[in-house]
């Protein structure tokens, strides 16, 4: 009978074997070549099949078979689109394939033809992971049969992570890694090696940020940066080339990975769709060959002094300026993933060439001893030429007799055996001496290279500087693509791309389920509009189509809402959580346009209230900011001057009024008591009023109320949190008490 296993034990050891299966073999690089496992497998398989870069290309499909049948068994299309990856120059930084035919566009780097269409050979730059394979300087392994032996890791000579970057996405976690300049990434290492002290800023002085594949600029500042490089995470922003020739904007080099084709469409949405930018005429894509990126953006000649303000929205909206995630996480020397900053990448890497170099040191010298051993046996025969040729005419088992007569090794006997008679000359004789001369240098040479580690660095050292100099003449490789321009702004304020929307009058209206909806002009016929089932009026206002309605809930928070954004007033409306998330069990309660006063009263349900300025109904968080807490159920804010006077009415129909002076300015809080009185009695309502107002209380009753005119109501002016006076009710009906109160002009 088969053995009870517990079900949650063996999925955690299955989902755990899967996720380091992911994580080692499949979506992280390591440090020592940079490559995932498809990417190293790729141009393994290459170099087996000799497509150097001084090869005839072949067709992909070729490799690709190689690659799943011999290294890679997964799926063909994921295979060969990692093999266009490294093919394309404006995905890779040094591309590892030279590919010939359709690879792909910057616009759809994905729209690369079929692996029967396409050839390829290894690009010059992958002869930095190859050229040291012979001399096994890195440990080998089976592939997935068993049959083949594949690299463990190539033996890269520069740190190759680093150069071209990688991205990837593991189980529970993904990397980042930014491409960087050859010359500045060498530069660092060599740093390192003369100053092994070096300091983060060291580096920095040298490495001066990422260097994408597009000639955009990087506008990180150095702080940030630094900050990236120092934890192996952050953030690097980049922003296009543009110019501005009269009324045209044109932008000549995108951030990377960005797609002209959809930075058009998203102009074009804003044009068209959310009526953004009236002031724009055209959108041109005038990309070729000679001019990769050119998109033209032709501005109405009433509007060319307008461009900077365009160009400054289109950037703040746009991927016209792009973030980019650094995540430095890779597969160490120790075979765990980790997260390092720039030093410690480099460190790694700087360990694991030492290694790859003792490694491969460690053969050559042992085939130059290997050798030697054979040329010292041909130059003792050469010494004892007719001893040589009496054993092998007389003896029967020449071998041993050399080996017992000579002193040869069994080895040596060999290959003094296998040497043709026409090799038995005395020119011959004066090429195994100076062979044997070149031997014990070299000997020499690698015995003095793995004397220390100091020694082996500076091997590293040596050969960073032949490979950097090499592959700056020939192929400019240390020429930065992406300048770094830490001055220029990151984007443009928000709050003055509004000026740039068309202004137009619009009436904003928010329903009591919370649905919103605005109508053209100020007109705004309520009776005419349906809702939906169970739903109702709430309120309303009048604002321009450019600026935000502020939206209160039940809580004391304000949402900011672009009004011009808002479905026609025809239909039933969008509900506002589109663009704001209130707490659970809130509810709105009304809504107000902030720029249509500085200063706004605040008065809570608990008597309590304050001066909020504009600004305080002003966010961009879809959470809201708090304008009062703690003070009970806000009421509906009211534009004020501040030299008016607030006239409060309570629960037993007395009046106070007190000017609004006495209030408390703040963006957020609770505010101040209001009235004072007796001890039940409590704030029903209040109003605003001017020197010139006139004050009139009511009751439910319409024809009942009270007025007082300006020289009546001043006789009641008090101060605030008093209590408050008794008004003349002749007029009421007995057991009738005032419950309403508005301001009026005379």
């Amino acid at each position: 009978m088969d053995s009870v296993v517990d079900l949650k034990e063996y999925a955690d050891k299955a989902y755990l074997e899967y996720s380091m299966y992911v994580i080692q073999d499949r979506a992280l690089p390591h440090v020592g070549d940079g490559l995932k496992p498809v990417q190293r497998r790729i141009v393994y398989a290459m170099s087996e099949l000799n497509l150097s870069h001084t090869a005839k290309y072949k067709k992909s499909a070729r490799t690709i078979g190689d690659v799943l049948g011999k290294y890679h068994p997964h799926g063909d299309s994921a295979c060969y689109g990692a093999m266009a990856m490294m093919a394309q120059p404006f995905s890779f930084r040094y591309p590892l394939v030279d590919g010939q035919g359709n690879w792909g566009s910057q616009d759809d780097p994905q729209s690369f033809a079929a692996m029967r269409y396409t050839e390829a050979r290894l690009s010059p730059y992958a002869g930095l992971l190859l050229e040291e394979l012979p001399n096994k300087p890195v440990p080998m392994k089976k592939n997935f049969d068993g049959t083949l032996n594949e690299p463990e890791v190539l033996p890269a000579q520069v740190p190759m992570l680093l150069i071209n970057g990688v991205t990837g996405i593991a189980v529970g976690m993904a990397t980042d890694v930014p491409p960087h300049n050859l010359r500045e990434i060498v530069g660092a290492v060599i740093q390192i090696i003369d100053k092994p002290k070096s300091n983060l800023d060291d580096i920095m002085s040298i490495v001066t940020g990422p260097d994408y594949p597009t000639n955009a600029a990087i506008i990180s500042t150095p702080s940030e940066i630094r900050e990236a490089y120092a934890k192996g995470k952050g953030t690097i922003r980049m922003r296009c080339n543009y110019h501005i020739e009269k009324n045209k904007i044109i932008i000549t080099d995108l951030p990377f990975k960005v797609s002209g084709e959809k930075v058009i469409e998203e102009i074009a949405n804003l044009v068209v769709e959310k009526k953004k930018l009236p002031m724009i005429e055209d959108i041109q894509d005038q990309s070729d060959q000679f001019h990769p990126t050119n998109i033209v953006i032709t501005l109405k000649k009433s509007a060319a002094d307008q461009a900077e303000q365009v160009i400054g929205f289109l950037l703040a909206k746009t991927q016209l300026e792009n973030n980019y995630r650094v995540n430095m996480n890779v597969i160490g020397l120790d075979g765990a993933p980790k997260v390092m900053g720039l030093m410690g990448l480099l460190q790694e890497w700087i360990h694991f060439r030492v290694n790859t170099v003792r490694r491969r040191t460690e053969h050559q010298l042992a085939q130059i001893e290997s050798r030697l051993h054979i040329v010292e046996g041909l130059i003792a025969a050469f010494l004892n030429l007719d001893e040589v040729i009496r054993i092998v005419r007389q003896e029967d088992r020449p071998k041993e007799a050399l080996c017992r007569c000579i002193g040869l090794t069994e080895i040596q006997a060999d290959a003094v055996l296998n040497t043709r008679l026409a090799k038995l000359a005395k020119l011959e004789e004066i090429s195994l001496q100076r062979e044997h001369e070149e031997l014990k240098l070299e000997q020499s040479r690698f015995a003095g290279i793995l004397e220390s580690d100091d020694s082996l660095k500076k091997e590293v050292r040596k050969e960073l500087k032949a490979t950097l100099k090499h592959y700056d003449d020939k192929y400019a490789a240390g020429d930065r693509r992406c300048p770094i321009k830490p001055d220029v702004p990151a984007t443009t304020n928000p709050m003055d791309l509004k000026k740039l929307a068309p202004s137009e009058p619009v009436s904003v209206l928010l329903s009591k389920n919370g649905y919103l909806r605005s109508g053209r002009g100020h007109q705004f016929d309520v009776a005419t509009l349906s809702f939906k089932t169970g739903d109702e009026h709430l309120d309303h206002c009048d604002t321009k189509s450019n600026r935000d309605v502020a939206l209160i809930n039940s809580s004391g928070r304000a949402f900011s809402i672009p009004a011009g954004e808002m479905p026609s007033a025809r239909g039933y409306g969008e509900p506002a959580t589109g663009w704001a998330f209130p707490e659970p069990g809130t509810e709105w309660i009304t809504m107000i346009d902030p720029e249509a006063s500085e200063k706004w009263l605040m008065i809570g349900s608990e008597g309590y209230g304050f001066i909020a300025p504009k600004k305080a109904f002003e966010t961009r968080a879809k959470k809201g900011k708090v304008v009062m807490n703690k003070a009970g159920r806000p009421e509906k804010p009211v534009p004020v001057k501040g030299d008016e006077h607030l006239a409060i009415l309570t629960t037993l129909g007395r009046v106070l009024i007190f000017p609004l002076t006495e209030l408390p300015e703040l963006e957020k809080g609770k505010g101040v008591k209001l009235t004072g009185g007796k001890k039940d009695e409590l704030m029903v309502t209040a109003a605003v009023v001017g020197h010139d107002q006139w004050l009139i209380l009511g009751t439910d009753e319409k024809p009942e109320m009270v007025t007082l005119t300006p020289d009546k109501w001043v006789e009641l002016v008090s101060e605030r949190a008093k209590a408050p006076r008794l008004v003349s009710q002749a007029k009421l009906k007995k057991g009738h008490m005032l419950t309403k109160m508005i301001s009026v002009s005379e």
